[in-house]
């Protein structure tokens, strides 16, 4: 069935079986709820990483802004244009340092008539669901296509991918992207990435890179574990939850199990309606392929900020060293932060 919100109670992930329609998931192409105010202004640099200031500065120019608040000068300025000799801008810099925050805010800022914001696998997904050519159309004189959470992690997606932004570039769209990983670095330690150099590179081409270091936000006052309670504890979290609103119920291995069987373009709508998550007997993750659904429902769930309620193993511990060692170190230390920040909200 498809999830339906509901007043109030509690019920289970592991028995809902959404479907999107590629209709709704061109309509869900626009910044998460919780960047829905994202600006320029609100995005707070960290005086202690330079290049945070300068990203800002590069982005309200690209962005087409006028003006920004000039921390250090304490008054309103015209900000500088950029030589605009490629139509993209590549965020590139750890996680938790408010990449989202400015894809947002050039989003919102854009004078744009035709513009879109979404993570990577939904541009992929959509792809998958309405075809190569009728996507190409639906995008084709676009003003911006934003792009979050920019990988490759298949040859495939490589393929559709590469194909895709240079026909929108070709017609004029500008691109704004985030990732953990340089544009020239995309699929490394994935795939044979050397095999598909040529369409990496390519692709590469078309964005300015704009490097943002800093320190991840939401550890800055948090512990770094995952909130973890006991039996008692959860079962009243679930249930003081339920009295409110809508609360999930499952065990990590039942929500593990499902999410192999509904397409993760689909994850967002399995959280409808939702206040809090609720995960019983959390345990480590020993297949990648489990690891990397699991890391796509976070990314929903945090776009969504759902907070979560968990017993077991605390959730900043699923990702084993194992898999932390290999080629999607990234993702997997963003989910941890993700996860982190959810069990505390």
């Amino acid at each position: 069935m498809t999830p339906t919100a509901a007043a109030a109670g509690i019920v289970h992930i592991g028995q809902r079986a959404p479907q999107v329609s590629g209709a709704e998931m061109v309509a869900a192409l626009v910044p998460p709820p919780q960047f829905n105010g994202a600006t320029f202004e609100s995005y707070r640099v960290d005086p202690a990483f330079p290049s945070q200031q300068e990203a800002k500065e590069k982005l309200l120019a690209f962005s087409g802004a006028t003006s920004v608040v000039a921390e250090r000068a304490g008054f309103f300025r015209r900000a500088k244009k950029m030589p605009e000799t490629k139509p993209g801008v590549y965020l590139d810099g750890g996680f938790g340092v408010g990449k989202t925050h400015l894809l947002a805010a050039i989003y919102h800022a854009m004078p744009a008539r035709r513009k879109y914001f979404g993570s990577f696998i939904e541009y992929t997904a959509l792809v998958g669901a309405m075809g190569y050519q009728k996507t190409v159309e639906l995008f084709r004189g676009s003003d911006l296509l934003c792009i979050d959470e920019f990988e490759l992690d298949d040859p495939g997606d490589t393929m559709v991918m590469t194909r895709l932004l240079g026909e929108l570039v070709s017609s004029g769209t500008r691109l704004a992207a985030t990732s953990n990983t340089p544009p020239n670095a995309l699929g490394e330690g994935r795939f044979a990435a050397q095999d598909f150099l040529r369409e990496i590179q390519s692709m590469s081409a078309s964005f300015e890179t704009i490097r943002i270091d800093g320190t991840d936000y939401r550890q800055r006052a948090l512990d770094g574990h995952a909130g973890v309670l006991t039996d008692t504890e959860y079962e009243r979290a679930v249930a003081d939850a339920a009295a409110t609103g809508l609360a999930s119920d499952d065990p990590f291995a039942t929500l593990i199990e499902h999410l192999a069987h509904v397409h993760p373009s689909r994850y967002l709508r399995l959280l409808d309606g939702l206040v809090q998550i609720g995960i019983r007997d959390v345990t480590q993750l020993e297949d990648q392929s489990s690891a990397l659904r699991f890391v796509a429902f976070i990314d929903r769930a945090y776009d969504a900020q759902i907070p979560i309620r968990a017993t077991g193993l605390s959730l900043d511990q699923v990702f084993g060293d194992e898999m932390l060692a290999g080629g999607y170190r990234k993702k997997y230390l963003r989910a941890t932060s993700r996860l982190i920040a959810l069990t505390h909200s």
